[in-house]
């Protein structure tokens, strides 16, 4: 007999701006996200049959997330997530889970005559802060943190040869190449008991974020790369060794190709190997790697 094997639902792209104000010093500091909420539990009964009283609206789901944003601190994201979180399977009790991600977007201060401008930001980059919470009822809270959209490229330093050749390959060894990919890296922290142990390490999650960053950009820069699985595979190991808390580290690196052009058809016009500067930028298809690395 049919069942329902599986259900959750809940509010998407809940797009969320708030700015504190320093009397003091007059310098406003913003946050802008997009949260999406998920809940799941005990709401077989509302898809087979049409039974609405377990169904926590979507619009109540919005609300929510704008009077916890109003209510507590929306920074670090880790922390917003799982008060968020927590509020809805402490609330309804036919809820057993619920799963907030939350997308913080750049906003960075503007220096203006050299000074940091008190109430004026640019958006420099699409790279985002991302952070995924999830708190099950009665097994504590899981956290996930995020970079996602860092858009990097180098222009020597890389290469890639010695793989699998056959029948099927066209592809030749390269010693020296353009490497640009758009970095996800996440990395899942030891479970949290509750939204108050997660609170009391507050301060942790930004200086992971640095960290991680730092560890992305650095080993990306300074590597001569022999490959992005074995480039993504160390800066894994560096992740897991400088934040003791997280549990696991995972990558995935799209790998945005640049191709020599022959100009050799105008007038012997040398542009391949030693000679090339002028490239065509790739969209697709692209390669794309992948790897989670475990403690």
């Amino acid at each position: 007999m049919p069942h329902v094997s599986a259900a959750q639902y809940g509010k998407d792209h809940i797009r969320v701006y708030k700015v504190h104000k320093d009397e003091k010093t007059g310098f406003h500091t913003v946050v802008e996200m997009t949260v999406c909420v998920l809940l799941k539990g005990e709401i077989e009964t509302s898809y087979t049959k049409a039974d609405n009283s377990v169904v926590v609206a979507t619009d109540s789901m919005k609300n929510t997330v704008y009077v916890m944003a109003k209510q507590h601190p929306v920074t670090p994201p880790e922390l917003f997530g799982a008060i968020v979180a927590s509020h809805f399977i402490e609330t309804y009790k036919h809820i057993h889970s619920a799963q907030v991600t939350v997308i913080t977007h750049r906003w960075t201060r503007m220096i203006v005559g050299s000074e940091p401008h008190p109430h004026s930001f640019m958006r420099d980059g699409s790279e985002t802060r991302n952070v995924e919470a999830t708190a099950n009822k009665g097994k504590g809270i899981d956290i996930r943190s995020a970079i996602a959209g860092l858009l990097v490229l180098k222009s020597t330093g890389s290469a890639f040869h010695s793989f699998v050749r056959d029948e099927y390959t066209t592809l030749p060894d390269v010693y020296d190449r353009i490497l640009s990919t758009e970095v996800d890296c996440g990395w899942a922290w030891n479970t949290f008991q509750n939204a108050e142990e997660v609170q009391l390490g507050a301060p942790k999650f930004d200086k992971a974020w640095e960290v991680a960053r730092k560890i992305t950009l650095d080993t990306f820069a300074t590597e001569s790369s022999p490959s992005v699985q074995n480039t993504l595979y160390k800066m894994c190991e560096q992740i897991l060794e400088k934040v003791p808390d997280v549990r696991n580290v995972d990558y995935s690196l799209p790998n945005k190709h640049y191709f020599e052009i022959d100009l050799s058809w105008h007038k012997g016009l040398k542009n391949t190997g030693k000679d090339a500067e002028v490239y065509a930028p790739q969209s697709d298809p692209n390669g794309l790697i992948q790897c989670t690395v475990t403690r």
